[in-house]
């Protein structure tokens, strides 16, 4: 309940997207084939909806009497001793075969060297297929079949693979280490949230956790361009943002509810009605079109945008969308954390080089070349977008200049751009960002941790600027700078410099909030003077549920935290974040 003269509190991150808004093949790219396509997205929440609806229907089955002829003649199928035999017999056969075919696919994965009793698995296979006791079969969509049937209607031989490979091998142990346990939690997660039958039942389970009064920016997502398989028409982005748009007109939800819109440069080029718009002087004015529907008419707060999904937050589609955020005060939440979530597809060629970004070559002769990025797993890769330090080329005048150089004759007008000795007559220092999740939990453990590295201490040393990341101490500007602040400084002071230096920018402390490690650096983070002002609260509903229940995150963080901090990032800094020109 909102005290008196107390804003309300404010969720500034939440998610209420189903499963079905999922592409189907996130596993692609880090869990080797054909296990990823077995991983396949629509197939498991399909399996877990129908096996938690028919558990649910156990007590409330309008069949019995089906159910129970079912049940007469499997017991009578049981008593007769030659078809019990052979089915026993079919059982073993099918679960030695199943279990050495997961086996397999599961040696794709790890080094059988590294394990002395994989290394025993492995003579027992070769014994079995010299004495003709196991028949190698190399047929994948056989293989497959074998381990549906099994898993379908052999239950012991399912239960003993399963209890072999926890208790034996250490099933999930052995899998490609945390990147794929955080994926099964997601699936896991999804499947949870999937039985609702809409987002507007989402939203009212998370409403009824929270105190009557209290907001929630809903953050929707696009994922139909990441290169994980198609989503089928139902479960488009556009239907998703329909059914957001019809929970913020509803009399209920409406003045809790604070939904974003997805900005996604590829559907931007893509779609001709997504985005449309005029400038003059530097003004954008939007047509009509996706983006003005839901921005003006249907009075959405905001821009939400993922660049781990393949794109950098600079992409020249998308700048004069951010013109148009920046000169209305409308706020952006970027994702800038390392997450399950990022692109699967091809790594492009263009992308072995950051666009703005250079490196030294020769320092003495003042040589740089484009910043390489060598990354060659896309979870690794997806870093360089999410990396804070992208947002300078936004926020900074002169590496903007150099972004619009790049850019078509259009950009460079709208930003009045005349070469690269001159200022630009418009730019973006006024742009109002939010950094989600704050960099991640383990950029503030790196930060702590590096007590010898000059960069990590300019925080406690310059207080009021942070890091400078473009200048020396004689006013030079650095490549070399911004080329060591990429690769060796935390998140965690970058995204604090860039706020301390920008008026608009703010960070949230969703995801993390699980980790209770990191609250005596967030208190030290809210007293400070100025950065104190730029904390949002959020707790990434749903996607924390794997880590902590929602009200639980609430009470551990009122519990750490004062009444007075909680209110400043609960209630006060959202207001100004979510606050229009």
């Amino acid at each position: 309940m909102s005290l008196p003269n107390k804003k309300p509190v404010i969720n500034c991150h939440t998610h209420i997207f189903r499963g079905e808004h999922v592409p189907p093949y996130l596993a692609k790219t880090f869990v080797p084939w054909p296990l990823s396509y077995l991983l396949n997205t629509a197939w498991i929440l399909k399996f877990y909806k129908r096996s938690v609806r028919s558990s649910g229907k156990k007590f409330q089955d309008p069949y019995v009497e089906k159910r129970r002829k079912r049940v007469v003649k499997a017991i009578k199928l049981r008593r007769n001793k030659l078809f019990s035999s052979i089915l026993s017999l079919v059982g073993m056969v099918l679960t030695v075969h199943v279990f050495f075919i997961i086996f397999r696919w599961l040696s794709l994965v790890f080094n059988p060297e590294q394990n002395e009793i994989i290394g025993y698995i492995i003579k027992l296979q070769t014994w079995l297929i010299d004495h003709t006791m196991l028949f190698p079969i190399h047929n994948v969509y056989l293989q497959i079949l074998l381990t549906v049937i099994l898993f379908s209607f052999f239950k012991s031989g399912r239960n003993l693979i399963l209890f072999i490979l926890r208790k034996t091998v250490k099933f999930f142990s052995i899998l490609p280490g945390k990147m794929t346990k955080d994926l099964l939690e997601r699936y896991l997660l999804l499947g949870r949230f999937t039985l609702y039958k809409n987002q507007s039942k989402i939203f009212s389970s998370m409403k009824e956790q929270y105190a009557p009064g209290t907001k929630f920016i809903v953050l929707p997502m696009d994922m139909e361009y990441m290169g994980a398989g198609k989503l089928k028409p139902e479960n488009s982005y556009r239907y998703q943002m329909e059914e957001l748009a019809a929970i913020k007109e509803s009399s209920s939800n409406k003045d809790a509810f604070l939904p974003f819109v997805f900005a996604e440069p590829r559907r931007i080029k893509e779609e001709k009605d997504h985005l449309k718009y005029t400038s003059e002087n530097g003004k954008v004015t939007l047509l009509d079109c996706f983006i003005k529907q839901y921005i003006e008419e249907k009075k959405f707060e905001g821009f939400k945008i993922y660049p781990a999904l393949g794109y950098y937050p600079f992409d020249e589609a998308l700048l004069p969308l951010w013109k148009y955020a920046a000169d209305n005060g409308i706020p952006i939440m970027t994702h800038c954390i390392k997450g399950t979530i990022f692109y699967r597809g091809t790594k492009k060629k263009e992308w072995e080089a950051h666009p703005v970004f250079k490196e030294v070559v020769n320092l003495k002769n003042e040589i740089y070349e484009s910043l390489l990025l060598p990354q060659g797993k896309n979870k690794d890769f997806s870093l360089n977008f999410t990396h804070p330090l992208n947002y300078l080329i936004l926020l900074k005048e002169e590496l903007l200049r150099i972004l619009v150089s790049q850019c078509g004759e259009e950009i460079r007008n709208l930003f009045g751009y005349t070469d690269l000795n001159t200022e630009l007559k418009y730019n973006l220092s006024h742009l109002k960002i939010c950094f989600a999740h704050f960099g991640g939990e383990d950029q503030w453990n790196k930060y702590l941790e590096l007590d010898r590295y000059g960069y990590s201490n300019e925080l406690i040393k310059e207080p009021e600027m942070g890091i400078d990341f473009l200048y020396t101490a004689n006013k030079k500007f650095s490549w070399k700078k911004l080329q060591d602040c990429w690769k060796y400084v935390d998140w965690y002071s970058i995204i604090c410099s860039i706020m301390l230096q920008h008026d608009n920018v703010y960070a949230d402390i969703s995801y993390i909030l699980h980790d209770e490690q990191i609250f005596p650096l967030l208190r030290q983070t809210i007293n400070h003077d100025k950065l104190g002002k730029k904390v949002l609260f959020g707790t990434d509903f749903y996607v924390v549920r794997n880590h902590s229940a929602e009200k639980n995150l609430v009470a551990t963080t009122t519990g750490n935290l004062t009444v007075e901090e909680f209110d400043i990032i609960a209630r006060d800094n959202p207001a100004v974040f979510l606050s229009r020109n």
